[in-house]
C-alpha cells in the first residue's frame, strides 16, 4: 500500500469507522509491513468483523489496479 493511500485509509478509518487515534497508533507500531493495518486493528480488537469488512471493501475500491490496495 502506497503511502498516500495508507493516509487515505487512517482518515477513513478515524471519519467514517470512528476509530480511536490511540487504537491507531498502537495498531501502526505494530505493523511490520505495509498492507498489514487492517488485520492488526482486528486482531488487537480495536475493529470488528464487520469494520473490517468495511476496511477491505473500501480498499478495493481505493486501490482497483491491485487486489485490497497491496502490491
Amino acid at each position: 500500500m502506497d503511502p498516500t493511500t495508507q493516509t487515505q485509509l487512517i482518515r477513513f478509518l478515524q471519519e467514517d469507522l470512528a476509530v480511536p487515534t490511540d487504537a491507531l497508533e498502537i495498531a501502526l507500531r505494530h505493523q511490520e509491513y505495509r498492507g498489514q493495518l487492517p488485520m492488526i486493528l482486528w486482531q488487537y480488537g480495536l475493529v470488528t468483523l464487520e469494520q473490517l469488512d468495511q476496511i477491505f471493501e473500501w480498499l478495493e475500491t481505493a486501490s482497483p489496479s491491485s487486489p485490497l490496495g497491496i502490491p
